[in-house]
């Protein structure tokens, strides 16, 4: 990204800037929450989905499959019968768990901040306004 100066470009680009290609990565809640039960080792499908409260099935395929894409996690099948499979994350999604361990921290510690600054903006403007452009 560029420095920003007094150009009418913008200096911030969607396609280009790096944050927002790994917040793309992980920045649903699902995609997070299944490295979390990941960071530990491999997991089993049903072990996964017990560990995630809320997820459905089909979310949890849907994000297994995403990560997976992305190199994030892998899928081994185990010759059994039934077969099992199991999930893990790779070495390039074991590289997530430390900045990702740092954003929960960060939420720990900033999260009753952030909560009273909601509480005080519905109080002044109400819950569902909008910030006014500038």
């Amino acid at each position: 990204m560029a420095a920003s100066g007094k150009s009418n470009q913008p200096d911030i680009s969607l396609t280009n800037c790096g944050y927002s290609r790994v917040l793309e990565l992980i920045s649903d809640k699902w995609s997070a929450l299944v490295i979390y039960a990941l960071e530990n080792g491999s997991d089993r499908y049903g072990e996964i989905r017990r560990r995630i409260e809320g997820i459905s099935k089909k979310m949890l395929t849907q994000t297994l499959r995403k990560l997976e894409r992305d190199g994030l996690v892998q899928r081994q099948m185990e010759p059994a019968i039934p077969p099992t499979v199991e999930y893990s994350l790779t070495p390039l999604g074991e590289t997530l768990l430390q900045p990702m361990k740092e954003l929960r921290q960060w939420v720990r510690v900033n999260n009753p901040h952030v909560e009273a600054a909601r509480a005080k903006y519905d109080l002044t403007y109400g819950k569902d306004s909008q910030p006014a452009e500038h």
